[in-house]
């Protein structure tokens, strides 16, 4: 029977119907063409400078962009990244497919508390995946945790192997010291080949540590835009507020991505990064775009899009709670041996990171 809000029978109505038309209405788009395509290019170029500024000031030697310059950019965006995990992915998904939703109340939608679920699976796969690449990478290169450095040990064998031979021969002394000189010269030369191989190592192994996460933190992130795009596109009334929120919420998003770009060790005129800053900064004005297209049609609150929106960004929050919480404040603050004892600079961090965090938690009563 199909629900009829002009004749309900409160005795006999079902709460889920009268919830979902609650819930349910027609495209908002009201216009304002042109506005909403300035704001592709607004927001894809503000997003896009605000990306490319930690990679740039770290890779640009040059500019001599001040430490505390870099250091804000990089704590303020770690804090926008947790903020979004919790207020601008993970309360919407309950708002979405939760169980006080029409979507959580239909179905087997109603059946088990999926929202949530959703998000563990996804923790869940991002730590496995974390923790694989992380191992792939230490059996690759023969190191474990508890081992001595294999090569640095090798280096260790061979100076010490320098002083073995000792002559007490005095008729052959000159001789000695010649040939002494020749081992030493020779040893330095073997140490700082190791070095070398060492340092290079090292910067390998980091590389492919890092590249994993980041890319997984950056996908989470594009997966959010997607709806932010589409959303801002066909959005009504709420358009005029939504609009430069969205330019500070996607500009901080943009940071905090750069930022954590900024400290993985790229190869010497590797494109990637630049791809990857790029990337980001496309992603919502495309989305807008495509809103723009659908805008006469789509309706961001109906069943279906409900539905799509809310398993993405219950996936996406999964991710960047796990990423936020474990790869930006845990590894830096708690786990990095080659943490700075500059209590000054730690409080600057620490001002930075919750700054972020409390400023995007602010957004999220707009957007």
């Amino acid at each position: 029977m199909t629900f009829d809000p002009h004749n309900v029978d409160l005795t006999t109505i079902d709460a889920t119907d009268v919830i979902c038309y609650l819930n349910t209405s027609e495209n908002d788009y009201n216009g304002k063409l042109g506005a909403r395509i300035s704001a592709i290019f607004v927001i894809g170029i503000i997003s896009s400078i605000a990306t490319f500024f930690p990679v740039v000031a770290k890779r640009a030697p040059r500019l001599r962009i001040p430490l505390y310059v870099y250091l804000f950019a990089k704590y303020f965006g770690a804090g926008v990244i947790v903020a979004t995990a919790f207020i601008h992915l993970l309360d919407p998904a309950y708002s979405e497919i939760g169980s006080g939703s029409c979507v959580g109340m239909t179905g087997h939608w109603a059946d088990y508390a999926w929202c949530p679920a959703i998000v563990l699976t996804s923790l869940m796969i991002i730590f496995l995946m974390d923790f694989g690449a992380e191992r792939w990478v230490e059996k690759k290169y023969g190191l474990c945790r508890d081992d001595p450095e294999p090569i640095m040990a090798s280096a260790s064998g061979v100076e010490a192997d320098a002083d073995v031979h000792v002559h007490h021969d005095h008729d052959h002394a000159p001789a000695h010291r010649v040939a002494s000189r020749n081992r030493s010269d020779k040893t330095m030369k073997e140490m700082e080949e190791a070095s070398e191989i060492w340092s290079e190592t090292e910067i390998e192994r980091s590389f492919q540590q890092q590249i994993a996460a980041f890319l997984i933190l950056e996908f989470g992130v594009i997966f959010h835009s997607v709806i932010i795009g589409l959303n801002l596109g066909v959005t009504g009334e709420e358009f005029d507020s939504l609009y430069p929120v969205l330019v500070f919420h996607q500009s901080f998003e943009g940071l905090g991505i750069g930022a954590r770009m900024s400290s993985i060790p790229f190869r010497e005129g590797s494109l990637l990064p630049w791809f990857l800053c790029a990337a980001y900064g496309l992603t919502t004005p495309v989305s807008i775009a495509i809103g723009l297209g659908v805008r006469t049609t789509y309706n961001s609150d109906s069943y279906t899009a409900n539905v799509v929106s809310g398993v993405l960004d219950a996936i996406s929050a999964g991710i960047l709670i796990y990423t936020g919480l474990v790869e930006l404040l845990a590894r830096d603050f708690l786990f990095d041996p080659h943490r700075t004892k500059d209590d000054k600079r730690l409080a600057f961090m620490i001002m930075s990171l919750l700054l972020g965090a409390g400023i995007m938690a602010l957004l999220g009563k707009w957007a």
